[in-house]
């Protein structure tokens, strides 16, 4: 039942983040130049705790698990970019896919060392 569950709420969230790729524009206040970066960021450390969540019912290996989840996060951020590049209003931004990339790492470091103590 959790392995459902997980699987659900990855494929929601990955769901809302295309939905949100696929606006012509995101309507959020910016405060200082690149905070967008922080919002790529934050959108992708949640995917990656939600990405091992997910993985850790297919292997008990964490450093496994780490590297699947950031394969997969870091792939969908390219994905997302190729996707933005097809909106009108919206361009695929290397920054901003390495701003997913280094958000997903960072949720995998926090969830790995929240695990490895457990």
């Amino acid at each position: 039942m959790t392995q459902l569950l997980d699987t659900f709420a990855l494929i929601i969230y990955c769901s809302f983040i295309y939905w949100l790729s696929d606006q012509p524009s995101v309507p959020v206040p910016m405060w200082f130049d690149h905070q967008d970066k922080l919002y790529h960021g934050g959108a992708y450390f949640i995917m990656a705790i939600l990405t091992w969540r997910l993985f850790r019912h297919f292997t008990a290996k964490p450093w496994l698990i780490g590297v699947l989840a950031f394969i997969f996060c870091s792939l969908f951020g390219l994905s997302d970019e190729w996707h933005q590049s097809f909106v009108a209003g919206r361009y695929a931004d290397f920054a901003d896919w390495l701003a997913d990339s280094v958000g997903a790492m960072i949720g995998i470091l926090v969830i790995y060392r929240l695990t490895s103590r457990a």
